[in-house]
């Protein structure tokens, strides 16, 4: 291993000295992004900012904004999930598993293991509680534990539902338990063949009556064969009441956060897209997640664009191929998303959704490393990504890296997990009056 390592690390050096160039002047967000020619590289660009602590320091907000933590230690943190009497969920885990492919997957396998944290994944969920309604954590407990990776977390009428990477899990709840020491009940099974992309996001409908489930693809492009691709590369709609389940729109490569419009009740995912055809291709987006809608994947990209590595091509799938609705630019790797409600947090965070930003691994100038708000109006994105949490870059190394986002409305306050810092941040307007509601 000390062998693969060393090579590894000469090979990024090498990599470093001949990485394709970035043209500054193309705009890769919004409706319309600027798509580059596309660069099929032997071995792909690999720049992965290692970590380092925070040491004292706090990420950057806004004027009129605060942020602190509220919780750390914690072992890996994903997403969160706000329960009706405040408390807050905070799902914690590492999975995945897909044997490389190919000399360069080992090799971007080992870098790109030097960008997390060391922390073992907790497979569990911890409860955070505010006692008192000043913001801070005063009681921080293991929830539930015995888990397989969690990721998507969802509560409906007194049930939490809880997404392992390999099956979708359902707990009785009591107001106020501060513990859950039965098992969960299997409602449905998740595709998990290998689980090169092992999240599975997940929300509730509007009405309750349906789950809606993310599921990665098990490679970039479709190499491994199309077979382990069988309800990959999906949203899935599953029957809360009977665990029945179909897939609810595909051609969406890794779609890692779902969430619904507040005002329209659409559906809406943050999806990665693919690697390896340059720094600037292709965008990671935000997009309405139609019923019986196709994104692409693999066949092509942002719509239309053929990705001619994948063979056989589908010109008949290409043509129906949706294009998304909003770029956040090349290798942003979101994982997060939610909507503001209620006037989010105010000024111009009072109408769209935050995104969390994880940061890119396939470029030569990390792109990412942020939590960002895209406005909206009228139910859609209306304008250029404003930079909300920065500050997660510092001197080529990364002192942490958003996951999942949840706009906490009662309380006018958006929490972001950060899975490399092994922190629950908390942002608030500052002098904003909402409190704890208990």
């Amino acid at each position: 291993m000390k062998t693969a390592a060393f090579f590894a690390s000469a090979l990024a050096l090498a990599i470093a000295g001949c990485a394709p160039s970035i043209d500054p002047s193309l705009e890769q967000t919004g409706a319309d992004p600027d798509l580059p020619e596309l660069r099929d590289a032997l071995v792909p660009t690999l720049e992965i900012p290692t970590p380092v602590g925070w040491d004292g320091e706090l990420p950057t907000v806004p004027e009129g904004y605060r942020v602190m933590p509220i919780a750390r230690d914690l072992k890996i943190p994903r997403q969160t999930l706000v329960l009706p009497n405040g408390d807050i969920l905070v799902a914690e885990g590492r999975g995945g598993y897909a044997p490389p492919m190919r000399p360069k997957d080992i090799i971007a396998g080992i870098l790109k293991g030097r960008g997390t944290s060391s922390v073992e994944g907790g497979d569990r969920i911890t409860l955070l509680r505010d006692e008192d309604g000043d913001g801070q954590t005063d009681l921080q407990t293991t929830f539930i534990d015995g888990l397989n990776a969690p990721y998507g977390l969802a509560f409906v009428d007194g049930t939490l539902y809880v997404a392992n990477q390999d099956s979708l899990l359902q707990f009785p709840y009591t107001e106020g338990t501060t513990r859950i020491d039965a098992p969960g009940r299997e409602l449905s099974p998740l595709p998990a063949v290998l689980n090169h992309h092992w999240t599975k996001a997940m929300t509730a409908s509007p009405d309750g009556s349906r789950l809606y489930v993310g599921i990665g693809s098990n490679s970039n492009v479709g190499e491994r064969g199309m077979d382990v691709e069988e309800n990959r590369a999906v949203v899935w709609e599953i029957d809360r009441a009977t665990g029945a389940s179909r897939i609810y729109a595909s051609g969406l490569r890794n779609p890692t956060a779902l969430s619904f419009h507040p005002a329209t009740g659409q559906l809406w995912a943050v999806v990665n897209e693919r690697d390896e055809i340059g720094p600037q291709l292709v965008p990671d987006y935000l997009t309405s997640v139609r019923e019986g809608g196709w994104y692409g994947w693999p066949y092509s990209y942002w719509g239309q664009n053929v990705d001619p590595r994948v063979m056989p091509r589908r010109p008949d799938l290409v043509r129906t191929a949706i294009r998304p609705d909003y770029a956040l630019g090349s290798h942003v790797a979101a994982l997060g998303v939610d909507f503001a409600t209620e006037g989010g947090l105010g000024g111009p965070f009072s109408e769209g959704a935050f995104v969390g930003q994880h940061g890119s691994w396939n470029r030569s100038d990390p792109s990412g490393y942020k939590v960002a708000f895209v406005p909206f109006s009228g139910g859609r994105p209306a304008g250029r990504p404003i930079d909300l949490v920065t500050g997660f870059l510092h001197d080529g190394h990364a002192r942490g890296r958003p996951v999942g986002v949840t706009f906490d409305a009662p309380r006018g306050a958006l929490l972001i997990a950060d899975d490399v810092s092994n922190t629950v941040w908390r942002v608030t307007r500052t002098g904003q009056t909402r409190t704890a509601r208990r």
